[in-house]
């Protein structure tokens, strides 16, 4: 990852030099006819620390194109990933995984091969390349562009050979079948004696002791889907009302989509709950038991309910598919859109009008989380996309907690790794045709959140830069599979996995520790310490946003009784519904039809002065929330993370060090000096000394 400025181009991420370590043993090329390289013409170019079941197939000597200064090295294809290695630098024992020049093979979105009479885009494993290519260029799907010009002379045939290489190794890399994760034990780490740096919510007690965090003393833990019998796509444990049996949430689940029931995601400091569940399953036949228990979870232990029509005024993955899709386009380098048409192409691939829709929803309910006492239940009928997508905006805007470095990421693994975000298929990891990049979209929408409010969140934008990225990097098991269960079953974590499907077994066995996987938390085996001092924000002021809420905590027991108020949130409106479960009316609606459909409103709750009914009673802003601007110039683009692969129109973004800040900073003094007017010293110091002007503002 790059950026430039002043006619130059920085490394965001420069790599420290490390003592030189070997190769596990270099491999020889499999398919390209090329001999096996001895060990001394590989050198420390290519000492690039081989994870587990990785082999070198092909690699050539080359030069990094198209930023400032290039830079010789060698160009490297395995059979899970390409990466350029800079003369020099080598790969350490605490950062054994990834270097900002690695692509893996699922990451490659395009790949160009050029030579001065042509320029062919090599797609399939069949393509055939018949010139020597001087320079080939690889378009990851992460925006980013690595450009290498190979070297003249002798060396030719392996340009062709490492170019063969990439095309062959991409069309048969497969994200789900690659890469198992990578054990700590290779990371040089004692097994079972490092501490996840985040909790991974992948025991009882992870979840309890977050429980007591958020302070929702009347909910609990449930063991009822410890063994992934009522749903592989929930996590083993989740918070449901105290006073709910266990039996009674297996029944009550059974009557939502893929047996995702209400439960907890977030306890509102205020007494405030936010819960998530699926679509009902409406051609289930509840008896009177079932649908009191499906009252009494969505009702939370409140009089008043709402319940929030996720997918309305969102678009759907298809949609957000197409728009990521167009935006990739648009960013490429070689783009045929001109510079005055640039700006409405880019609105016409509404990503931007999708993270304004995002933050709307997400202002409004937040307004109804932190108005009143009440259960807010978010509705999505896979309750797998954009429940988390929203429920993770709401606590940002609301809590101030989650807005800490430690909190953003336990919010990411509990409301979109816990919760069974399907990352792999949305990512196009497994090939099926239900592809969006609903999480990228997450992170666009906190990026313009923190453009707005800069001092409100702990975490900087290179620490998103390093999410967005690392969604496509698949050395930890993180986002690599599409479920729980699965990612448990892939690292053999849980032994209870068997309870589920082999007989005999009941418990797990005595003494067992299988090695832990790494998660994506683990940034420093990929991130040197300079690196991860830049995923902290400067500007941050823990100061400036005080957890200052009233202490009304909700009480430990449960309203007996149908709720007093039952609200439906559509198309930016309340409407009063009679009932919360449709199968009162009639266990034949479809349920996309028995929920009325108000006329679209539109203002947000908060522009009309919260929206909500007199009678509730006027309710001042709490401090420590945040209302997201999303008119017009208010939502930006990313172009730091978009529009990696021009550098040339990267310039004067802020530098990304102290130092690179105290270049800048000289450097726009100097400019002060030549373009003010010939005034006198006095008033020069005094109307046009940056620092004069930065007192006075303060």
């Amino acid at each position: 990852m790059w950026w430039g400025g002043r006619g130059q181009s920085f490394n965001i991420f420069p790599q420290k030099e490390e003592p030189e370590m070997g190769l596990s043993g270099p491999k020889s090329v499999q398919g390209s006819g090329m001999p096996e390289p001895r060990s001394h013409q590989l050198g420390s170019c290519l000492a690039s620390g081989c994870l587990p079941g990785e082999q070198i197939l092909a690699w050539a000597p080359g030069v990094r194109k198209g930023l400032e200064p290039e830079l010789p090295g060698t160009l490297i294809c395995t059979n899970l990933r390409v990466t350029f290695q800079p003369c020099g630098w080598q790969r350490s024992q605490e950062m054994p995984l990834s270097s900002e020049y690695d692509f893996a093979l699922v990451n490659i979105g395009q790949l160009e091969a050029v030579s001065r009479l042509a320029r062919v885009q090599l797609h399939r494993p069949g393509s055939l390349l018949k010139f020597i290519p001087e320079e080939i260029l690889i378009h990851g799907r992460d925006f980013r562009l690595l450009r290498v010009a190979f070297e003249a002379g002798r060396l030719e045939p392996q340009a062709f050979q490492v170019t063969m290489a990439i095309v062959q190794a991409r069309a048969q890399s497969s994200q789900a079948q690659q890469y198992a994760g990578i054990t700590l034990s290779k990371a040089g780490q004692t097994s079972g004696s490092r501490k996840p740096p985040v909790p991974l919510l992948d025991t009882s007690e992870d979840w309890e002791i977050e429980r007591e965090k958020q302070g929702a003393s009347a909910w609990r833990v449930s063991l009822v889907n410890e063994r992934f019998d009522v749903a592989t796509s929930l996590p083993r444990y989740f918070w449901v009302p105290i006073r709910t049996l266990d039996s009674e949430i297996r029944r009550a689940f059974g009557h939502f989509h893929q047996g995702r029931g209400p439960r907890l995601s977030w306890h509102h400091p205020g007494g405030s709950d936010l819960l998530r569940c699926g679509g009902f399953y409406t051609a289930s036949d509840p008896n009177k038991e079932d649908i009191r228990a499906v009252e009494s979870l969505l009702q939370a232990g409140h009089s008043d309910v709402v319940l929030v029509d996720t997918m309305d005024e969102l678009p759907s993955l298809a949609d957000v598919q197409l728009a990521h899709l167009r935006l990739r386009a648009l960013c490429l380098p070689d783009s045929s859109v001109s510079e005055d048409k640039w700006l409405s192409a880019l609105e016409g691939t509404r990503w931007l009008d999708y993270i304004r829709s995002c933050l709307r929803k997400a202002s409004d309910i937040s307004v109804l989380v932190t108005s009143r006492v009440r259960s807010v239940v978010l509705q999505e009928r896979g309750d797998r996309d954009f429940n988390g997508l929203l429920s993770s905006l709401v606590q940002l805007l609301s809590a101030p907690e989650a807005r800490t470095l430690l909190g953003f990421q336990s919010l990411v693994q509990r409301e979109w790794v816990a919760a069974g975000h399907p990352f792999l298929t949305r990512l196009g990891g497994t090939g099926a045709s239900e592809k969006a990049p609903v999480f990228l979209l997450f992170l666009d929408c906190v990026w313009q959140l923190l453009q707005q409010s800069p001092a409100e969140f702990e975490f900087s934008e290179f620490f998103l830069l390093a999410l967005h990225d690392s969604v496509r990097v698949p050395d930890t098991l993180t986002f690599l599979r599409d479920t729980p269960w699965e990612r448990g079953k892939q690292s053999g974590q849980f032994n209870s996995y068997t309870q589920v499907y082999t007989p005999g077994y009941s418990q797990p066995p005595a003494g067992n520790s299988a090695n832990p996987q790494l998660s994506v938390w683990d940034w420093d085996l990929r991130y040197s310490n300079e690196q991860i001092l830049q995923f902290h924000n400067p500007g941050y002021d823990p100061e400036h946003c005080p957890n200052s809420w009233l202490p009304r905590q909700q009480s430990s027991f449960m309203v007996t009784g149908p709720p007093s108020s039952v609200w439906l949130f559509s198309r930016g409106a309340l409407t009063p519904l009679n009932q919360l479960c449709p199968w009162r009316d009639s266990p034949s609606m479809l349920s996309s039809r028995w929920l009325p459909r108000p006329a679209v409103s539109s203002e947000s709750l908060a522009d009309q002065e919260w929206g909500l009914p007199s009678y509730w009673g006027a309710c001042a802003l709490p401090s420590g929330l945040l209302l997201p601007g999303y008119l017009g110039p208010q939502i930006r683009f990313w172009r730091r993370c978009y529009l990696r692969g021009r550098p040339e129109v990267q310039t004067g973004l802020s530098a990304p060090t102290i130092s690179g800040l105290q270049d800048e900073l000289s450097h726009l003094q100097e400019l002060l000096r030549k373009w003010t007017p010939r005034i006198s010293p006095e008033d020069h110091s005094k109307k046009r000394d940056p620092n004069t002007l930065f007192s006075q503002a303060c």
